[in-house]
């Protein structure tokens, strides 16, 4: 049995770090409020921005837009990957490195290039030893405004794919749920078609019956023309989808942690427990050894 000196400093051990995994997770909650605030007031302004481009396109003569036309050959693929720069949030960052591994592995033997894009050090890293893949880190991804890092990704994805340098482009981000649930997602980024949820492979509106009378019957003005507004709303859709996709990682990552923190922290309490039971237990041996030795020693006298 260890004796009472180690017991103690491991008393002390456990209860320092007891203390800095709560002060975690109370940091942990200030951001997931922040990030789960920034998440719902996104996601209106995204469904409004879809249902004008559809709109538009429905209404519009000229829909072979060169971010609504899909590649022929599906042979170049791009997957940005959400994860964090730091630890200590469960299997947050793990289930994102298996999810891209495993997206990887399924489909190198069918395409000619992958191009990673990390947004996080933490995927960056358990990627490294990956062969046959582009792998590029955005620079100072969770330093900078999300809405930042999501404009400098959009334009550059947008600008590859309609030079046909890139035929597909794929976002693996964490949806967040709750503070206990988060779940991989897998989402298309480009062509568009996988973000206007009622238009076909070849560019056109397939929305129902009654809603396609509705809006063939209302008077449109555009100013300026159709195409032009296209221009503009198309990569500004993509944009958003992509903040949208950071927005959910980063809350999903606090969310992750906040749990973590909460279970380590529960833990340190339980060990506490167990080794201040087992403190007690050494000193009453000790105590109980010393009255032996001084009963033996004065039967002996």
């Amino acid at each position: 049995m260890a004796n009472l000196k180690q017991i103690r400093k491991h008393i002390a051990s456990v209860q320092n770090t007891g203390k800095i995994t709560k002060a975690m997770k109370m940091v942990a909650v200030s951001k997931l409020r922040k990030s789960q605030t920034a998440v719902v007031a996104t996601r209106p302004y995204v469904n409004a921005l879809v249902n004008t481009i559809e709109h538009i396109i429905l209404k519009s003569d000229e829909t072979q837009h060169p971010l609504l036309r899909r590649p022929e050959s599906m042979k170049k693929v791009a997957l940005i990957v959400v994860s964090g720069d730091k630890g200590l949030c469960g299997a947050y960052n793990h289930n994102i490195v298996k999810s891209a591994r495993k997206f990887v592995e399924e489909r190198r033997g069918e395409l000619e290039t992958i191009k990673l894009y990390f947004v996080g050090r933490k995927a960056y890293e358990a990627t490294r030893h990956i062969e046959g893949i582009d792998r590029t880190l955005v620079a100072d991804g969770w330093e900078r405004p999300v809405s930042e890092v999501a404009l400098e990704l959009a334009k550059s994805l947008c600008e590859s794919f309609e030079q046909g340098e890139i035929d597909e482009v794929f976002i693996l981000y964490t949806v967040f749920k709750s503070a206990i649930q988060q779940s991989v997602v897998l989402d298309a980024v480009l062509p568009m078609q996988s973000i206007l949820t009622n238009v076909d492979a070849d560019g056109n509106a397939c929305l129902g019956t009654e809603e396609q009378k509705t809006i063939e019957e209302t008077p449109f003005i555009y100013e300026p023309s159709q195409t032009e507004i296209l221009d503009a709303l198309l990569p500004r859709a993509v944009m958003v989808h992509i903040q949208r996709s950071l927005l959910e990682g980063c809350a999903s990552e606090n969310g992750a942690r906040m749990t973590a923190m909460d279970n380590a922290s529960k833990n340190a309490v339980e060990m506490i427990n167990r080794l201040t039971l087992q403190f007690n237990r050494a000193r009453q041996s000790a105590i109980t050894t010393e009255l032996i030795e001084v009963v033996s020693g004065a039967e002996a006298l």
